[in-house]
């Protein structure tokens, strides 16, 4: 009739938590021992319903669940994610029906993506990290040529991000002119990162080591060059 209000909540192995109003003078041992028996029979019951229908927690929350999730940038990557008059970030909103919000907090980049669905989020998602992202030596990308020039081409191997993939690294086979290659701009070509230039700090790519060697192969030895080195000229003919 209302003198007791007694709440009991747990798992299987235990009281997690109660909460109890009570508007009489006391209560009995046997009736608190009685209630707490009755709750732990119904906690027991409703749990294993629930893992009838399903016995663990889910990975993930299904696809169509709105979700936010929020990263970590560097600092010097929060200009490259927003883009000049934030071209970058409102085309990222725009065209994946999420919003974003970027704070600066301890000299990084506070990065709050909301999606209404899984596709969203990480269409969003996956364009910032292709952003932030630095490029590994070692790592195999897909990537697209940007120019030709004389000496190999330009492959972009993430948004924004170019590397040289010299004439010498494309194949076995030695080629005079990038002509003789057959690459041309807005071809794809998977490319793998074999270095870094000491001098420029720039990336350097193959698309050589990614294909197999031809039998008996091996690599020609290139002599250093030395100071003072020269090509040497063929001699003048004189009349």
């Amino acid at each position: 009739l209302g003198d007791m209000d007694f709440k009991v909540t747990g798992t299987k192995d235990g009281i997690t938590a109660t909460q109890m109003d009570i508007k009489v003078d006391g209560l009995s041992y046997e009736v608190l021992a009685a209630a707490l028996e009755q709750a732990r029979k119904g906690r027991l019951h409703i749990l294993g319903k629930l893992t009838e229908c399903i016995a663990e927690p889910r990975a993930d929350y299904k696809p169509f669940v709105p979700r936010i999730v929020q990263i970590t940038i560097p600092q010097d990557m929060i200009g490259a994610v927003i883009g000049p008059g934030g071209k970058v970030i409102q085309d990222i909103q725009k065209t994946t029906g999420t919003t974003i919000t970027i704070t600066e907090v301890d000299n990084k980049g506070i990065v709050d993506i909301f999606g209404q669905d899984k596709t969203a989020l990480d269409g969003a998602l996956n364009r910032i990290k292709a952003i932030v992202a630095i490029p590994e030596v070692g790592e195999t990308y897909h990537g697209k040529i940007r120019s030709i020039v004389t000496f190999g081409a330009f492959v972009e191997i993430m948004p924004g991000k170019d590397a040289l993939l010299h004439i010498s690294e494309i194949d076995y086979k030695r080629f005079e002119t990038m002509e003789e290659t057959g690459l041309k701009e807005g071809d794809m070509i998977e490319v793998k990162v074999i270095g870094i230039d000491p001098k420029t700090n720039k990336l350097k790519l193959s698309h050589r080591v990614l294909i197999p060697q031809p039998e008996g192969w091996t690599e020609p030895e290139r002599r250093p060059r030395e100071r003072g080195d020269r090509p040497r000229r063929r001699p003048e003919h004189k009349e």
